[in-house]
């Protein structure tokens, strides 16, 4: 069954916001087995919506809306949809019910311009939307379906994941479904990966793809397979993943959307073991990253970010000779820096960073790019040495993967 998406919004047309909802919808899509053939985003005028219909209902069984349902003016949507499949609009008592409880709950009342949120497309199935106001829609024309959803994305996700998609696949039982298994490596790059899995990848049977999505530092690995039996493609998944880490092992660091902190947090919490950062170059990016996840308390102590030498020198303890004998960006600095932020936070481990990030800055002997990374534990501190490129929020991000992927490999090899 072919699919369209179709998003609502000037907003979008004049880059204000960015259409992440059309991204969601389609992986949703893809995963059951739907094809989607295009994605269009247009103006919330009548002529606009018109004419994404007919484009779309001319190459696709159903359409997947989004935006327009709010309660101002401008919110068109259900108008020109009402009147695309030849219906009107009608008050839906159950929706006013539904509204007038939630206001309710909180304290306030549901208002005249929430009244207009309840008149819908009289041919349409409606659809509650259990996270916010405006209802989702179900309408088929011509033998085609049209489902219209509020554009707020959290209320367009909980109405795909848990409305749209069940009905879309209870109505086409034999469709061939898709599974995808997402395997995790860092620190070996996309044309040596390939080449070192190249057996496993050529012995695939055809219903199966491999697919490689290299970003700084790190390279998923997505395994694809096609067909109807869930439990067969699931086995599927299973072997060939097997297949692929009985060769790769040391470099995988996870599955799915886990990133490197994700992992190195599974890891340290797991062995009961703390950490904490030293950064300059990296302007405490990586104590960011880190506690971006929930639960970091548990095994990050802190961070100390020392931009500046003297204030290297200060906090960290850093000796100003070492300053004056090799220079901020060098080993024997950035590893003063990891071994001295452990001792003062009082951690297991510890990351330290000192580098030129750039644009400027620079100089013959340490040109932009140049960058030191340290992590110190139990056993000692180990160093390594990096050559990036110019560009600063490249190398800043190159960094802060490397220094954790460091720190993971230690754990892994404990």
């Amino acid at each position: 069954m072919k699919a369209y998406i179709l998003t609502i919004g000037d907003e979008i047309l004049i880059g204000q916001v960015t259409d992440t909802n059309a991204t969601f919808m389609a992986e949703a899509l893809n995963v059951e087995g739907f094809e989607t053939v295009e994605h269009l985003s247009v103006a919330d005028t009548r002529d606009g919506i018109r004419d994404g219909l007919d484009r779309a209902l001319a190459v696709a069984d159903v359409v997947l809306m989004t935006g327009g349902l709010g309660p101002t003016k401008d919110d068109i949507t259900k108008k020109v949809l009402a009147e695309y499949v030849g219906t009107e609009l009608v008050f839906h008592q159950e929706t006013w019910e539904r509204l007038a409880k939630l206001y309710a709950r909180f304290g306030g009342e549901a208002g005249p311009q929430h009244r207009v949120q309840c008149d819908l497309p009289a041919a349409a199935t409606v659809i509650a939307n259990k996270v916010g106001t405006a209802p989702g829609m179900w309408l088929e024309h011509e033998g085609k379906i049209i489902v219209s959803m509020p554009g707020v994305p959290y209320e367009m996700q909980y109405l795909v994941e848990n409305e749209v998609i069940p009905r879309l696949v209870a109505g086409n039982v034999s469709q061939n479904r898709q599974r995808s298994l997402t395997i995790l490596t860092a620190g070996i790059g996309e044309s040596t990966l390939a080449e070192t899995i190249e057996e496993v990848e050529d012995a695939l049977p055809h219903h199966v793809s491999l697919a490689y999505l290299p970003n700084l530092g790190t390279v998923r690995l997505r395994l694809t397979t096609r067909g109807t039996d869930e439990a067969a493609m699931q086995a599927e998944l299973k072997k060939y993943k097997e297949e692929i880490e009985a060769i790769i092992g040391e470099y995988v660091y996870g599955y799915g959307k886990e990133d490197l902190s994700l992992a190195v947090q599974r890891r340290m919490q797991k062995k009961h073991l703390t950490l904490s950062t030293a950064e300059s170059c990296t302007g405490g990016a990586i104590a960011g990253m880190i506690t971006g996840h929930p639960g970091s308390s548990g095994h990050f102590r802190g961070s100390v970010v020392a931009y500046d030498n003297e204030v290297k020198n200060i906090l960290l303890g850093v000796p100003e000779e070492l300053f004056v004998q090799h220079g901020a960006v060098s080993k024997q600095v950035v590893e003063a820096m990891a071994k001295n932020v452990r001792l003062a936070l009082k951690t297991d481990y510890s990351i330290a960073t000192s580098g030129v990030a750039g644009p400027g800055g620079g100089t013959e002997e340490k040109p932009v790019g140049t960058i030191w990374i340290a992590v110190a534990g139990p056993d000692g501190v180990r160093s390594r040495l990096l050559s990036s490129g110019k560009d600063r929020k490249r190398n800043i991000t190159f960094t802060v993967y490397q220094a954790l992927n460091m720190l993971r490999l230690q754990l892994d090899n404990e």
